[in-house]
């Protein structure tokens, strides 16, 4: 886990957010990827499930921060990056 600046680390979580631009979904979906169809295609994919578990994974990793801020022991942070790894290993299609 990297926090940065580490001054963060002991105040407050940031959310992330990741955002991709026009020219890196091109590259991931083809360069004909913003036409109609292909848009309509790409809109019906079943997000649910992958959206569920990145907002999980977010979750332990705010408690795990909160948890290094309290002082807490070390296997507490643990137990937090250890269901962060859990949630990573299910399956969940690549496409998505």
């Amino acid at each position: 886990m990297v926090v940065k600046p580490l001054a963060n680390l002991t105040r407050r979580a940031q959310p992330g957010v990741k955002v991709r631009g026009r020219e890196y979904l091109r590259i991931i979906y083809g360069p004909d990827y913003t036409e109609p169809a292909n848009l309509a295609r790409l809109r019906k994919r079943g997000l649910g499930r992958k959206r569920g578990l990145a907002l999980r994974e977010y979750a332990l990793g705010i408690e795990a921060l909160e948890r290094v801020a309290r002082g807490e022991p070390l296997w507490r942070v643990h137990e937090c990056v250890f269901g962060v790894l859990a949630l990573e290993s299910e399956p969940v299609d690549p496409r998505l």
